[in-house]
């Protein structure tokens, strides 16, 4: 039996797919910082993905560079970004959107989740301090799909969201480093077209589904960030090689491989426990510990995309056990 880790979803290298075409190109000589075709062929299979021939795509190397990158963009100075209390950029991103002078103003979560009703809230009493210029402004709202409980936002949570922005007149940003998971669960109605009717940025994680590395940024409209390739190199985050990441999302959106790559992790888990597709989208809504507890029982699970930190450590002992009893590690 082969040894299987849980320590995050990126353990491995990359789908054979985007190996071969690395070969492939590897001594063609392409210019530098995404201008290359590939690139630009990759941007127009998204555009045509999320079905926004308007869009701005552009490609970054990670997810802490991303979120890091689109909110700089996106808030004007001195403004913060809405996020609940377990969002990414809360609290496993190093301080990186702080040390670009934003602040994370966190409210509390719902299963994972920011309610449109409590980020209403959040704004109505901001607004009504009468002492509001001595406090940081909420300059955009920012959520991740999947959250990082493993929730997924329904079509409808996305437009209530979004309603409240456009109230405010500040941008919705969805972080998607794990994006293909959500979109490859059964039964959600969140589509890469809804989002890009429902939110002013997200973007295409592909380093955590089957990319080497690269994460694709989709403004939906093209007046959202200005001079966006300036505020990439100020992050130190532009890549002289671009074509590297042109090349990974060129084939991601060939022939639907990065649902394919995403449904297949998905529908593993379906296999491993013998039970219907549909189970998946039960599972995905559990309690985080409830998931945990079901994978230690089953050494043998593959995929599993979020490891959040106090249940990783409950999760690590029980595996533990197993290892003792079954004397292998996994």
């Amino acid at each position: 039996m082969s040894m299987k880790y849980f320590d995050s979803d990126y353990l491995e290298g990359c789908a054979p797919e985007i190996l071969e075409a690395f070969s492939k190109t590897n001594f063609e000589q392409t210019p530098g910082y995404g201008k290359d075709k590939y690139s630009d062929s990759a941007k127009e299979k998204i555009k045509a993905a999320c079905e926004c021939p308007e869009a701005d795509v552009w490609f970054l190397v990670g997810g802490t560079q991303a979120n890091s990158t689109v909110l700089d963009s996106i808030l004007k100075v001195g403004e913060g970004v809405i996020s609940c209390d377990t969002g990414h950029i809360a609290g496993h991103e190093a301080g990186a959107i702080e040390t670009f002078g934003h602040k994370v103003i966190t409210i509390p979560h719902k299963n994972g989740k920011l309610s449109a009703a409590d980020v209403k809230k959040y704004l109505v009493n901001f607004y009504n301090d009468s002492s509001y210029d001595h406090i940081v402004p909420p300059g955009a709202v920012y959520v991740s799909h999947p959250t990082e409980y493993g929730t997924l936002y329904t079509k409808k949570e996305l437009e209530d969201l979004h309603t409240v922005c456009q109230e405010y007149d500040i941008p919705l940003f969805l972080d998607g480093a794990r994006l293909g998971y959500g979109l490859a669960t059964p039964g959600t109605d969140v589509t890469l077209p809804v989002l890009a009717k429902t939110t002013d940025a997200f973007y295409i994680g592909g380093t955590k589904v089957g990319a080497m590395f690269g994460e694709a940024v989709v403004f939906p409209k093209k007046d959202i960030v200005n001079r966006f390739f300036t505020t990439i190199k100020r992050h130190g985050a532009l890549l002289a090689k671009g074509r590297m990441l042109g090349i990974q999302f060129d084939t991601l959106f060939t022939n639907d491989l990065y649902l394919k790559l995403a449904k297949n992790a998905t529908y593993e888990l379906a296999v491993r426990f013998s039970l219907p597709a549909f189970f998946i989208s039960v599972f995905i809504h559990c309690h985080p510990l409830i998931q945990y507890i079901i994978y230690s029982m089953h050494s043998e699970i593959q995929f599993f995309p979020f490891l959040y930190e106090p249940l990783r450590i409950l999760l690590c002992l029980l595996r533990k056990a197993d290892d003792l009893r079954n004397a292998e590690v996994y």
